[in-house]
C-alpha cells in the first residue's frame, strides 16, 4: 500500500542516496512555469529513487538471491546502482532496442544485462520467468509500492521548494513516478492538480482510464523509449485513477522540440520521456498562463546519436530548417538567381542537390533540393512566397 507514510520513510531512507534536485524558474515557458531537474539525479534519472527504496526493503535472504529487473534503460541504472551498493547481485533484461548509451551505463553500475527482442513488456517477460527459474527477486519498475513510494519522494520535494505550487505536470509510462507523486502531492495539497503526459505513441495509461481498466496496447511507436510502455500497472492505473487530474498526449515531433527548447533556453539535456511536460506546455495541452506550474523534467540519458535526429526533427517542427525541391532551367545563371531569390529572404543554405538525371525532370530542367536554415515559420512562408513571385513550383 502507498501512503504519505511509506513515501516520508523512503525520503528518510534516501537521505544521503539520492539528491534533492533543483526546482529551476522556466521563464521561456512562461512566467508561472518551473522545471524540476531530474535529469540531473545520480544516474541521469529519477528512478535511481524507487529502485533504492525497494532494494534496502528486502530481506537478507532476498539480498542474498540477488535481484532482477526490466527496463527501458533508467530503471536499470537505477537498480544496478542501488544493489552494487547495497552489495547484491543484479540481472538487467532490457529491450533490445535500447539506447546503447542506456545498456552501457547499466553495465558500468555493476549490472548482468540480458537482451530480449522487442519493447519492454518482452523484456518483462523475460525477467518474470528468470526469477522463476533462478530465484531472484523481481523488481518491477513501477508496479510496486516500495517503488511508488521512492518516486513519491519528488513530490515531497517539490512541495517543500515550491509550497505555493499550483499543477504539476509528470511523464507517464507505466505509472510508477506520477502515482507516487501524486499521491505525495494529493495527500499535503489536495488543490493541487497533477497532470500526466503520455506519448501518443505509446498512451497505454490514458487508453486504460477511458476503458476504466488497464488495457494492453497491440505496440507502441514513440522516441520517448522511457515511457514506451503497453500496459500499465494495476496499483498505478488505481492511484492514478485517485489522484490525477487529467492525462494529456503528445506527439514525438512536439517531444522533439521540447527536447530542443530545453536545451536551447534552460541548458538542460533531457531524453524523450523527460521533455514531454515540456511539450505540454509548448503546444498548450496544459494551461500555465496562470497557475504556478512544474514541468517534472524526469530524466537525461538520451543516446547522442538519437539526440541528434530529434535535434533536426525539433529545428523542422519549430520552423528553424526547411526543405524545398524545385525545378530549374539547366542552363548558366538559373541556380544562380534561384539562391539569389533565397538570399534576399535571409535564409541560409545548409546543404543542395543538384540531378539533371532525375526522372522526373524535364530535358531541359534539372530537379535542386535544398536544406535552409530559417527563423520561424512565418519566414518559411516568406521564402516560399517569394520563390513562387518567380515562378518556382515548389515540389516539396
Amino acid at each position: 500500500m502507498v501512503t504519505l507514510e511509506t513515501i516520508w520513510e523512503a525520503q528518510n531512507a534516501l537521505r544521503g542516496v539520492a539528491r534533492v534536485t533543483p526546482l529551476n524558474p522556466a521563464k521561456a515557458l512562461g512566467k508561472n512555469v518551473y522545471i524540476k531537474c531530474e535529469n540531473l539525479q545520480l544516474t541521469g534519472a529519477f528512478k535511481l529513487r524507487g529502485a533504492y527504496n525497494k532494494l534496502r526493503s528486502l530481506s537478507p535472504q532476498e539480498r542474498e538471491r540477488g535481484v532482477i529487473a526490466c527496463s527501458a534503460g533508467n530503471h536499470a541504472q537505477g537498480i544496478a546502482l542501488s544493489a552494487t551498493r547495497l552489495g547484491m547481485k543484479s540481472v538487467i533484461c532490457m529491450p533490445a532496442g535500447a539506447p546503447i548509451s542506456k545498456i552501457e551505463a547499466t553495465r558500468n553500475y555493476g549490472a548482468e544485462v540480458v537482451l530480449v527482442p522487442g519493447v519492454y513488456d518482452d523484456a518483462a517477460r523475460e525477467a518474470a520467468r528468470l526469477a522463476e527459474e533462478k530465484g531472484y527477486t523481481f523488481a518491477h519498475p513501477f508496479n510496486d509500492p516500495a517503488v511508488i513510494a521512492g518516486q513519491g519522494t519528488i513530490g515531497l520535494e517539490i512541495l517543500e521548494q515550491l509550497p505555493e505550487v499550483e499543477q504539476i505536470i509528470v511523464p507517464i509510462g507505466g505509472g510508477g513516478l506520477i502515482s507516487g507523486v501524486a499521491c505525495a502531492v494529493k495527500s499535503i495539497r489536495p488543490s493541487c492538480r497533477i497532470i500526466g503526459v503520455q506519448a501518443e505513441g505509446a498512451a497505454s495509461m490514458l487508453t486504460s482510464q477511458n476503458a476504466g481498466e488497464p488495457v494492453e496496447l497491440p505496440g507502441v511507436s514513440t522516441i520517448a523509449d522511457g515511457i514506451a510502455v503497453k500496459r500499465p500497472g494495476d496499483l498505478t492505473f488505481a492511484l492514478c485513477q485517485k489522484y490525477v487530474d487529467e492525462i494529456v498526449t503528445v506527439r514525438d515531433d512536439e517531444i522533439a522540440t521540447g527536447i530542443l527548447a530545453l536545451m536551447e533556453d534552460q541548458k538542460i539535456v533531457a531524453e524523450g520521456a523527460g521533455a514531454t511536460p515540456i511539450a505540454a506546455v509548448l503546444f498548450n495541452k496544459v494551461d500555465v498562463s496562470e497557475k504556478k506550474t512544474v514541468c517534472l523534467v524526469s530524466g537525461g540519458n538520451v543516446d547522442v546519436t538519437t539526440l541528434s535526429r530529434v535535434i533536426t526533427k525539433g529545428l523542422s517542427k519549430s520552423g528553424r530548417i526547411m526543405e524545398i525541391t524545385t525545378k530549374v532551367v539547366d542552363q548558366p545563371g538559373h541556380l544562380l538567381r534561384m539562391l539569389s531569390i533565397i538570399s534576399e529572404t535571409g535564409a541560409n543554405v545548409m546543404t543542395i542537390n543538384h540531378a539533371r538525371e532525375d526522372q522526373d525532370s524535364d530535358v531541359n530542367a534539372c530537379m535542386v533540393n535544398l536544406v535552409l536554415e530559417t527563423r520561424n515559420h512565418q519566414h518559411i512562408a516568406d521564402i516560399q512566397a517569394a520563390l513562387a513571385v518567380h515562378g518556382y513550383e515548389l515540389l516539396k
